[in-house]
């Protein structure tokens, strides 16, 4: 892993990782708990759950999943329309794709550096036996509905890394690429009235990429204050009773230690 890529062997994957593969062209990535064995956990477009965006990502999104053709796979076991959240070997996660793995406690320089959102974080994971045992029980237990902006596959391995969820639905989720995608068209549209101080092609140009690092910068999960540290045991049964989007408290509930 590097400056440039993010671009990782199978031999040195561990439990516990956040890994992704890039899909369609390098418009979208789907993105995994690595848990051992050949298995990773994500979560996946349910079939009646997800919330669209009416708009022709949809279409791209639809790759997120592992890939299903004619000949099964003699690994994973059939998957089941469900909850969400899914288990299936390395190579069918992957659908053919290069395999990565997300950073996590880079530096300030590294992530500003990373100009695509969804690539790595400023927070710091939790330790692996931890981030294991939050995958399998959201594997059990769901991760409420699918939504591109607020809750996608990237989004619940930001959780299993960090407990960290926003407390505001309202806003964007954890998701660095589901900023990458807003705030393009966003650093378009702030940087314009900069036209009147400005009319020079390279000065706009440096403007809008500055808009577009800050708005990376201040939506990363290690650097909201809208976030909450939520055990897996206490999200089910938020999302059972439909709390998720209560906070009671803002103050950071420390990991609940896990027996081995």
């Amino acid at each position: 892993m590097g400056l440039l890529s993010n671009r990782i062997d199978r031999k040195s994957l561990k439990p516990g990782d956040h890994i992704y593969s890039w899909r369609t062209a390098y418009v979208y990535a789907h993105h995994g708990i690595y848990i051992g064995d050949d298995k990773v956990l994500h979560f996946t477009r349910g079939r009646g759950q997800e919330v669209g965006t009416g708009t022709v990502l949809d279409f791209l999104l639809l790759s997120s999943g592992p890939a299903r053709s004619g000949v099964p796979c003699t690994t994973c076991n059939e998957l089941e329309e469900g909850n969400g959240v899914v288990s299936s070997c390395l190579n069918c996660f992957l659908s053919g794709g290069i395999l990565y793995r997300f950073e996590y406690a880079v530096s300030t320089a590294l992530f500003l550096a990373k100009a695509r959102g969804g690539t790595c974080t400023l927070a710091v994971s939790d330790p692996d036996k931890i981030v294991v045992h939050r995958a399998k029980y959201l594997l059990t237990n769901g991760f409420g509905c699918y939504n591109v902006f607020k809750n996608n596959c990237e989004d619940f391995a930001i959780y299993c890394k960090t407990g960290l969820l926003v407390v505001d639905q309202g806003t964007l989720g954890q998701s660095g690429q589901a900023v990458s995608i807003i705030g393009g068209p966003l650093a378009a549209v702030l940087s314009t009235p900069l036209r009147l101080v400005t009319t020079n092609i390279y000065g706009m140009a440096a403007t809008a990429v500055g808009v577009y690092c800050a708005s990376r910068y201040a939506a990363d999960i290690g650097m909201r204050t809208d976030v909450l540290k939520v055990e897996a045991e206490d999200l089910a049964t938020r999302l059972a009773t439909g709390r998720l989007q209560v906070a009671e408290s803002l103050a950071i509930v420390p990991a609940l230690p896990v027996s081995s």
